[in-house]
C-alpha cells in the first residue's frame, strides 16, 4: 500500500511508519517542522506538510491508499485538534482515499458503569483538555458529510512505550480492560493494530478500541 502518515514523528505516528515499513508498504511520513525528519525511520519518504491545510492533505494524500493522521497539538492548543480533522476531512473528499485517525480513550464506556472515561472519579485534569478535544474531534467525524472512508482508532486507558508482544484484542465503544480492570498497550502494539486495520478494513466510519 501507499499510505500518508501525518504526524509521523510523534510517539504513535514514527511507531506506525515503522510498523507499514517493516510490512512492505511504501510510506511518506510527514511532520510540518523539517527539522523532525532526522527523527523518522530508515525508509520513509519525508514530507513538510499540515494536517490542519486542507491543499496539503488533498496534495499528500494523491496517489495513496490510506491517510494515517497521528498528529496531537501542545498543551494550550488544543482546539487545534478538532480543525485538523475538518482539514482532513475536507482534503481527502471525493478523493476516494481512505483515513484512519488516532484518537484518545476518554469518550470511552468505562465497563460496568455506564460513565465513559473521561468523567469517571479521578480522571486527571491535566489530561481533561486533550481528552475533550479528543472527544471532540470523533464527534466532528460523526457529524460530518465528506465522503470520506474513516475509521476512528481509540488507544487503551494506558499507552505508553514498550515492546511488541504481537496480541491485542479489540472493542467498540467500551474500554477494552484485562482481568485485574486494566485497559492498557504499548505503543508498538497499538501501531501493530493500525496496520491491521489499514491492510484488512473492519471498522468504517466507526471507533474501535484495542487493549491487552
Amino acid at each position: 500500500m501507499n499510505i500518508t502518515v501525518f504526524g509521523a514523528a510523534g510517539n504513535v505516528g514514527r511507531r506506525v511508519v515503522a510498523e507499514a515499513l517493516a510490512r512492505g508498504h511504501r510510506v511518506t511520513a510527514v511532520v510540518r517542522d523539517p527539522a523532525r525528519a532526522t527523527d523518522l525511520p530508515a525508509g520513509a519518504t519525508p514530507r513538510t506538510g499540515d494536517a490542519a491545510d486542507p491543499r496539503s492533505v488533498a496534495a499528500l494524500a494523491a496517489g495513496q491508499d490510506l491517510v494515517v493522521s497521528a498528529t496531537r497539538p501542545a498543551p494550550g492548543r488544543e482546539p487545534e485538534l478538532v480543525a485538523a480533522t475538518e482539514a482532513l476531512l475536507s482534503g481527502l473528499h471525493a478523493t476516494g482515499v481512505r483515513l484512519l485517525l488516532v484518537g484518545g480513550a476518554a469518550g470511552l464506556t468505562v465497563p460496568g458503569t455506564g460513565t465513559s472515561l473521561v468523567d469517571a472519579p479521578g480522571f486527571p485534569d491535566l489530561l481533561r483538555p486533550i481528552a475533550l478535544a479528543c472527544n471532540a474531534q470523533y464527534e466532528a467525524l460523526l457529524a460530518t458529510a465528506r465522503d470520506v472512508d474513516w475509521a476512528y482508532a481509540a488507544p487503551a486507558a494506558e499507552l505508553e512505550p514498550g515492546v511488541r508482544t504481537g496480541s491485542y484484542r479489540l472493542g467498540a465503544d467500551e474500554l477494552v480492560v484485562d482481568a485485574d480492570g486494566v485497559s492498557a498497550i504499548s505503543m508498538e502494539d497499538f501501531a501493530l493494530a493500525l496496520l491491521d486495520e489499514a491492510e484488512r478494513p473492519k471498522h468504517h466510519r466507526a471507533r474501535f478500541t484495542a487493549a491487552y
